[in-house]
């Protein structure tokens, strides 16, 4: 049997899910400057099987437009350095004594109105989760037997307010994004 208050924090939980998945979406679109994240696609050929880029190098930002790959096996430094170069990144890593420096190319204006664009994506289907965590909770509330109507409408309007404070989240961050993503 569910009650107000187990709903309204499992439309919480569920809220908070969606904003953590967006945070994730923004941490991989590139902005100008360098973030070990930027690399979590990529994918290289290791020991017979592909695998993810920091399970066989540490990835760090000594600099603000460069990343360095210390593969954990310096066998691996030629495999590592292709699977950057052929990832969709359009990033030229160049490999000195088995360590990979990965320079960040400039963004010219167009390539960063794309990536706002991206960015509006990711928000918007941040936005769609919390609505559809609002929508289940509602549901959920309409639902219940042996509560009063009043305290229905009152978990409905903390139910609005929960979803409110979740989309300004969501709209902060992509405020930050862009502004980060547009900075020369």
């Amino acid at each position: 049997m569910s009650t107000i208050p187990q709903i309204m924090k499992d439309c919480r939980s569920a809220m908070e899910k969606g904003l953590d998945a967006a945070k994730r979406e923004f941490a991989s679109v590139r902005s100008g400057k360098a973030t070990p994240n930027m690399l979590d696609t990529v994918r290289v050929e290791a020991y017979g099987q592909m695998m993810a880029l920091n399970q066989v190098a540490s990835i760090a930002t000594p600099e603000p437009r460069t990343i360095l790959v210390t593969p954990f096996d310096k066998s691996q430094a030629k495999a590592i350095e292709k699977a950057i170069r052929d990832s969709d990144l359009g990033l030229e890593p160049a490999q000195q004594s088995g360590v990979i420096r990965v320079p960040l190319p400039q963004m010219n204006e167009q390539r960063r109105k794309e990536l706002v664009k991206i960015v509006h994506k990711y928000a918007e289907d941040g936005r769609i989760a919390v609505r559809h965590s609002r929508t289940h909770a509602r549901d959920a509330l309409k639902k219940l037997s042996g509560v009063s109507e009043d305290d229905v409408k009152h978990a409905e309007k903390d139910l609005q307010k929960v979803h409110d404070d979740f989309i300004a989240k969501i709209d902060q961050l992509v405020k930050a994004k862009e502004a980060e993503i547009m900075e020369v």
